[in-house]
C-alpha cells in the first residue's frame, strides 16, 4: 500500500482531487450551497406565482362597481347617505391591556 504513495503520479491526483474538491473556488462545497440556494430560490418563485395569481384574482374582483363597493363598506366602512353603519366587535376580538397590580 506504501508504494502506491511513493508514486509522483498518485500523490499528484490526490492533491488534484482534494483542491478541486474542497479548495477552488468551482469546488463541491461551493456547488452545494449554490444547489441549495437555487432550491430556496424556486420555492420564493413559487411563492410569488400564487401571490400573483391571488392579487389578479382581487384585481379582477376590483374592476366592477360591486367589487368596488364591497371593498368601500367592508374595510373603510364606507356607507351610503341613507344607511346606518353598525359594528358589531366581539369580547375576544378586542384587544385588552392588561393592568399590573
Amino acid at each position: 500500500m506504501l508504494k502506491y504513495f511513493k508514486n509522483i503520479f498518485v500523490i499528484v491526483f490526490i492533491v488534484f482531487a482534494f483542491w478541486m474538491l474542497f479548495i477552488d473556488s468551482n469546488s463541491l462545497l461551493i456547488h452545494n450551497e449554490l444547489n441549495n440556494d437555487i432550491s430556496d430560490l424556486e420555492a420564493e418563485k413559487e411563492y410569488y406565482k400564487k401571490e400573483i395569481e391571488k392579487d389578479k384574482k382581487a384585481i379582477k374582483e376590483l374592476s366592477t362597481e360591486d367589487g368596488i363597493e364591497k371593498l368601500a363598506r367592508e374595510k373603510y366602512y364606507m356607507k351610503k347617505d341613507n344607511e346606518d353603519i353598525y359594528i358589531i366587535e366581539y369580547e375576544d376580538s378586542l384587544k385588552l391591556e392588561k393592568k399590573d397590580e
